[in-house]
């Protein structure tokens, strides 16, 4: 599964340096507005400790992990939604992904202007969801315009659909957003269309810093001195333990799996590659199959699975099994076939059908 993030806020809150930490990617960075015009765009492999025990006890050729794709979104400012700063170019990149990370400033620095002039994480939250429900409302009233036409057909169905979209204008009208609301899944079917900006999950991120004490703020956030994280990725490993500093990149990332309500399910492909797959949550096993290959899905028959720590710990008894019988490990092209017969044998593999949910962590065989 494809999913992308999209890193906005304000101009100089530090979104391009957030972008630089999670991706490693150069990108310019100035300390005055609209440095960023085009998005920035980068590939991220999702980190996965899981993946990491599952290779070790195959040893594939390849190891695959799962990816997450950021997206620098140029700053937003007062206005935007009648096309202030980049407005219109800004609102319509949002449309595109599938959640947002809404970075946040809470730093002082004389020498990075601030275009609010003062700093208020509070405020600036405000004027960027006022910005969003207002592009909402003014997609809205474009739909409802159009629906006004089809009601005069006096059918049911198109009635009540044009009273829930006047009921959604009254509810952003109000300032409240579309991802508040208490909507049935059907409603939420509904909206999913139009890709409305209120909709999408959205994590607030606070950049900071020591010298700016931060107010209590009503909602879940995360707080992370982005400047020092864009220093951090650029260490080793034996320097960030050398200098004993963490990164908060992994933070970021599960924060983002988890908004979208995502879990991962994994293949070994004949012990050749152990591959890591995005999907949502609550999806069924031909639904997975279809992220491997359209085939997978198509003509599904069943499935074979097992949860990865199980795997992990028959492929280890089998492997010391191994080496004490032969006084060697498994060839690597039988590691595979070996370890999952052993699991069948045992009766760790369950046989799954058409409606199994595939569950986080799951190792999965697909037949077809």
């Amino acid at each position: 599964m494809s999913f992308s993030i999209g890193i906005v806020g304000l101009p100089n809150v530090g979104k391009s340096t957030l972008f630089r930490a999670l991706t490693k990617q150069k990108v310019e960075i100035a300390a005055y507005p609209f440095t960023t015009i085009h998005p920035n765009i980068g590939i991220v492999a999702v980190p996965d400790k899981r993946l990491k025990r599952i290779s070790n006890i195959i040893k594939p050729e390849k190891t695959t992990p799962t990816t997450i794709k950021f997206v620098d979104i140029a700053g937003l400012v007062k206005g935007a939604n009648k096309g202030e700063g980049l407005g219109n170019q800004f609102l319509s990149h949002i449309k595109n992904c599938n959640a947002i990370i809404e970075v946040i400033r809470a730093f002082e620095n004389q020498k990075v202007e601030h275009i609010e002039k003062t700093l208020n994480p509070q405020k600036d939250i405000e004027t960027i969801k006022t910005e969003l429900l207002m592009k909402d409302l003014e997609t809205l009233e474009k739909i409802i315009s159009k629906a006004e036409k089809d009601v005069k057909i006096k059918d049911r169905k198109t009635i009540k659909r044009f009273d829930f979209l006047k009921n959604i204008k009254e509810k952003i009208s109000q300032g409240e957003e579309i991802r508040e609301l208490n909507l049935s899944n059907e409603e939420k079917n509904e909206l999913k269309e139009y890709q409305f900006l209120t909709e999408k999950p959205i994590i607030y991120l606070l950049n900071i810093n020591s010298r700016f004490s931060i107010p209590r703020l009503n909602f879940k956030h995360l707080k992370i001195d982005l400047k020092l994280e864009e220093e951090i990725s650029g260490l080793s490993l034996s320097e960030m333990k050398e200098f004993e500093v963490k990164s908060q990149v992994d933070e970021i990332i599960a924060a983002c799996y988890n908004i979208l309500d995502l879990i991962t399910f994994y293949t070994i492909a004949g012990g050749k590659e152990v591959r890591a797959w995005t999907l949502k949550k609550g999806e069924k096993a031909p639904r997975a199959g279809g992220k491997v290959h359209s085939d997978f899905e198509e003509k599904f028959i069943r499935a074979e699975i097992i949860p990865w720590q199980e795997l992990v710990a028959v492929s280890s008894k089998e492997a010391s099994a191994s080496t004490r019988r032969r006084g060697e490990s498994l060839a690597p092209e039988r590691r595979e076939i070996g370890y999952w017969n052993k699991a069948k044998e045992t009766g760790m593999i369950k046989i799954v059908g058409h409606d199994y949910i595939v569950k986080d962590g799951d190792v999965i065989e697909f037949k077809i």
